[in-house]
């Protein structure tokens, strides 16, 4: 019997753009040639009960049950037909198909309102010079975040946009909980979902199934999915994998986990993927599997005999999001925050520059984990491929990057061959705030498409930063993030409290630290995350060298990662949770910088020991390195036209160039030698982006004194030098 493969994403990770797992494993597929088909059943679920039909079920199921409704949930059910009439159209205004609605939604008298509505102080603010179509979608989605507030109370307790029932496959060390909801009736919003899975069942009639489950609130949509092919389906083989099961089912022992599906996978799919279908036609033996639990004879068993290595990433083949309902997607905007309107607004499609993290250091991360500490870069030429490959299937050109943390030469090589293709792409990503990150690369990046980043400043503090083994410092990140903000990027600073051992004073110095960041304007977007010890970080290996004593969780034989610890030389985190929060919302809306600390706070803290221009002082105090003599030299602009001009000067007749360029926004001129302007004039046509070779800064300084203008230290102390470098000479 033919293999037929259908690969499911289950509610709920995004309602702007799909999860790129299953579209990675179905490229992967294409060059073994086995036939697959994929799924994402948490848009489609989101489609279906956000729909006039959908609604229109889910009110009279509320009326048939009864039940009893706070005063804002009644106040949506009697606005019901208003519900039902308008939601066709928001949903297609949020789909980008009827973009002439937000006229109607701004005005404030289309759509019902119900509670979300009432905290829109900040709302002209924000969106006053960022146009009616972002107001529009901001309203939308308060209006579906209302219905969701009903269905959560009335309908499905477990409900959200983004998760489904994430506190039960959070931390879940017993899977005592997550059974017993999986033998409870189906709600309005499961029925759903099986009802639609078996929709694809009978279109597609596969044989293998595969659930990627990346959050622990997309587990327990997969379990409904799988309990489902088992009650319906039992021919049907089932396999589950991704991030959730490579972190958190490491030493899974619970049984009944099967009871749901056949197989759990562990980290990278695709030869896990490609050995059991080999198993489950017949052509492989069940201890030649690759990192695959099942239960035989009512034992979990691990298998991992397989001796072949895992997929190079040059060998997966391109991520293929063909057979996803991409126009269907939903571009909301939840909240206020520059960064996280990136994740939920827009169609972005899913790549990764390289498997794993280059650095592979950090105290406080899954680093002993093959997905970070496997390194193994992909070649700028081979990206652009893939690039050029997806930008056909989907007809979006938005990618969202998504490694660990991008490698600097890397991003440079893609640039490089962006530009030299002349691809239109927009892109972002996650990097650390390296040095490597000159002014002159964030430039380069930009001109590629780049439009944001993310990056980890953490604690903010240098003997945190030194213990986390970041490889970073405040100063450091600050030039960097400098940097990226001059070229037009935005910068996303991922902030953290609570690391082992931080204290009260350390706590306050980090938000003024924070605070002063974005004083200067070198970061626009940032969230503060408690820190969490997990069981594969060094933190949770080793607490003992962090100061810290690991308290272990009742292990019941499911999840094993979140751990509890005891730190005796910490503060008490859990108060500085909202003080924090507070004060970055403001400072990201540009406010409040002359706030005391104090005032964030219901508790005394002691005056920060930062002083009040640190940051300010560290972007001057950018280090005097020359140029790698290998480094690129590479001229951004077009080439000029050269024209003689006689000037005199005294009683003789000097010669010499001005050169005109032309840019897109304006033209500007340059007064220079005529020896010097003839040699610019032939020399930057060759530092052009190209199919010609790129010469470095050692040729270009060779090239010039042979050409015999001068030397090339005077040349590079003059304005000439200084005007080129502003408008577009790179050394990268």
């Amino acid at each position: 019997m033919k293999t037929k493969i259908l690969l499911i994403t289950p509610p709920f990770t995004q309602l702007n753009t799909p999860y790129p797992a299953t579209a990675y494993l179905k490229g992967f597929l294409n060059t073994k040639g086995y036939e697959s088909r994929q799924a994402d059943l948490g848009i489609d679920v989101i489609l279906e009960v956000f729909s006039a039909k959908g609604l229109t079920a889910l009110f009279d199921a509320l009326e048939a049950a009864e039940a009893e409704l706070s005063e804002n949930s009644y106040r949506i059910y009697t606005l019901k037909d208003d519900y039902i009439t308008t939601i066709g159209p928001v949903i297609r205004f949020l789909q980008n198909k009827n973009p002439t609605l937000a006229h109607s939604i701004c005005d404030r008298t289309y759509l019902p309102e119900a509670s979300r509505f009432d905290d829109l102080e900040e709302l002209d603010w924000a969106f006053g010079t960022m146009g009616i179509h972002d107001k529009a979608r901001h309203l939308a989605t308060l209006y579906l975040e209302d219905l969701a507030d009903l269905i959560k109370e009335a309908v499905d307790p477990h409900f959200g946009f983004s998760r489904y029932a994430e506190r039960l496959g959070r931390s879940a060390t017993h899977f005592h909980e997550l059974h017993e909801a999986l033998q409870a009736p189906n709600t309005f919003i499961s029925a759903t979902l099986v009802r639609l899975l078996d929709q694809q069942i009978q279109q597609w009639q596969p044989n293998v199934v595969c659930l990627t489950v990346p959050f622990p609130g997309n587990l327990f949509g997969a379990l409904k999915c799988g309990q489902y092919l088992k009650q319906h389906y039992p021919h049907i083989a089932v396999v589950m994998g991704g991030g959730y099961a490579n972190t958190e089912l490491r030493t899974l022992k619970e049984p009944r986990v099967f009871d749901y599906v056949d197989y759990v996978s562990l980290d990278d799919g695709e030869a896990p993927l490609q050995n059991l279908l080999e198993y489950l036609s017949g052509e492989r033996d069940q201890s030649q599997l690759k990192r695959v639990f099942a239960r035989t004879n009512g034992v979990v068993t691990y298998y991992n005999g397989a001796k072949e290595r895992d997929v190079p990433q040059r060998e997966t083949g391109t991520p293929d999001y063909r057979d996803l309902r991409l126009p269907h997607y939903l571009s909301v905007i939840e909240v206020i925050n520059p960064m996280h309107r990136l994740w939920s607004d827009g169609r972005w499609n899913k790549l990764t520059l390289a498997h794993g993290c280059y650095w592979g250091k950090c105290s406080f991360c899954d680093i002993s984990l093959d997905y970070i500490k496997r390194y193994e870069p992909l070649t700028a030429s081979l990206l652009c491929d893939r690039i050029e490959e997806i930008i056909e299937q989907t007809g979006q050109n938005g990618f969202h990057f998504v490694d660990e943390a991008a490698p600097p030469a890397l991003m440079r090589d893609l640039a490089l061959e962006i530009i030299r293709r002349k691809l239109t792409v927009v892109w972002w990503t996650n990097i650390r705030f390296e040095t490597s990150f000159t002014h002159d690369l964030c430039q380069l990046l930009k001109a590629s498409g780049c439009i944001a980043v993310s990056g980890g400043l953490e604690v903010a503090s240098d003997r945190l930063l030194e213990r986390m083994k970041k490889g970073v410092t405040v100063a450091q990140v600050a030039r960097v993030a400098d940097a990226f903000t001059q070229a037009g990027i935005m910068v996303h600073a991922y902030l953290m409290y609570g690391f082992p051992t931080q204290t009260v004073q350390e706590t306050v110095d980090s938000l003024e630290m924070v605070r002063q960041l974005f004083l200067n304007g070198v970061v626009q977007s940032g969230f503060w995350h408690r820190f969490a010890m997990t069981a594969h970080s060094p933190v949770g290996m080793h607490p003992a060298e962090f100061d810290v004593m690991r308290i272990d969780p009742d292990f019941g034989g499911f999840a094993d990662n979140d751990l509890d610890h005891d730190d005796p030389l910490g503060a008490n985190h859990d108060l500085f949770a909202e003080g924090l929060r507070k004060s970055l919302f403001n400072y990201m809306h540009g406010v409040c910088f002359e706030y005391p600390l104090q005032q964030w706070f219901d508790f005394k803290i002691p005056p920060t020991t930062i002083p009040p221009r640190y940051i300010e002082k560290c972007l001057k105090q950018i280090p005097d390195k020359a140029p790698r003599p290998n480094a690129l030299a590479i001229w951004l602009g077009n080439v000029p036209a050269l024209e003689v001009v006689e000037l005199k000067k005294g009683k003789k007749i000097v010669e010499v160039a001005e050169l005109t360029f032309y840019n897109k926004q304006q033209d500007w001129v340059l007064e220079t030698s005529l020896p010097i302007g003839q040699w610019l004039t032939e020399v930057l046509a060759q530092l052009r982006i190209g199919k010609q070779e790129l010469r470095s800064f050692q040729q270009v300084k060779a090239a010039f004194e042979q050409a015999g203008p001068g030397r090339f230290e005077d040349f590079m102390s003059s304005s000439t030098w200084e005007e080129l470098r502003t408008n577009g000479l790179l050394i990268v």
